[in-house]
């Protein structure tokens, strides 16, 4: 079987930065073990693939090592495939998803905007006692639970400056740990995103933890439209909105490489 597979560096406008994620096209599911083979093949954060089912599409992603409920920067790849090779000139997709309910991505010109649920942290009343240690910075002004653990610091030049103990890190009772800090010239606040047991060390640009960070940072700064940069070795930006229940999170995307694989 011959399969076409296109990887797009999310959140940058050029290659080698953001988040490089693969996006497979499928006429129908394939087994979800070969899904998964495929995924760890292609050794990226996340693998998505879709559907089309009539004007809607069915969209699932994978880590090397697990099918996950959310993804931001494969969704913008994938929105990026149908719109700019697909389907050109296409301004609105719907992506149906199995835990995620229907998430939307609109286009404006080079911009592609996610439309997500907004999932704000709670202050964690007692976490993982070897957090902070496996982090390995100084004490945080705050630790926050949701899927993943929230760990605030000071400045960005702290959370810059982590070099995390990942195999400590791989032993903790979230999916993902998310570190972040206010930003600087003119960004709003600065992040980097650390998830060794689902077989990404840290991933370079994280769409989905923007659900937990956008709540809470418009809350600390009083305003719901903000500017993100997750700080990671390729780094990328992110323009960020709370709209009631959902966030907005856009950014662009550029092709790297358009193959095909046979499995």
């Amino acid at each position: 079987m011959r399969l076409p597979l296109y990887q797009v560096d999310a959140f940058t406008d050029r290659v080698f930065a953001g988040n490089p994620a693969a996006v497979v096209p499928l006429d129908s599911w394939l087994p979800d073990a070969q899904l998964q083979a495929i995924a760890a093949e292609n050794n990226l954060a996340e693998t998505a693939y879709f559907l089309r089912n009539d004007d809607v599409f069915e969209l699932r992603w994978f880590t090397p090592a697990v099918e996950v409920e959310l993804c931001g920067h494969a969704t913008l790849a994938t929105a990026f495939v149908i719109s700019t090779l697909l389907e050109p000139g296409r301004a609105r997709m719907d992506f149906v998803t199995r835990q995620a309910g229907t998430l939307t991505v609109t286009r404006d010109g080079d911009v592609f905007t996610l439309d997500f649920p907004s999932r704000p942290a709670d202050p964690a009343t007692a976490p993982h006692p070897g957090l902070v240690a496996a982090l390995g910075g100084p004490a945080p002004l705050a630790i926050l639970d949701g899927r993943d653990y929230l760990v605030v610091y000071e400045d960005e030049a702290t959370v810059r400056a982590l070099t995390p103990d990942m195999a400590a890190l791989s032993k903790l009772d979230r999916f993902a740990v998310c570190v972040t800090a206010p930003g600087r010239d003119g960004v709003d606040f600065v992040s980097r995103l650390f998830a060794p047991a689902q077989g990404i060390p840290e991933d370079p640009v994280t769409g989905s933890t923007h659900c937990m960070l956008i709540p809470y940072w418009a809350e600390k700064l009083g305003k719901t439209v903000l500017s993100a940069r997750q700080v990671s070795a390729r780094g990328g930006d992110l323009a960020c909105e709370l709209v009631g229940d959902r966030v907005k999170i856009g950014g662009k995307g550029v092709l790297y490489l358009e193959g095909v694989i046979t499995v």
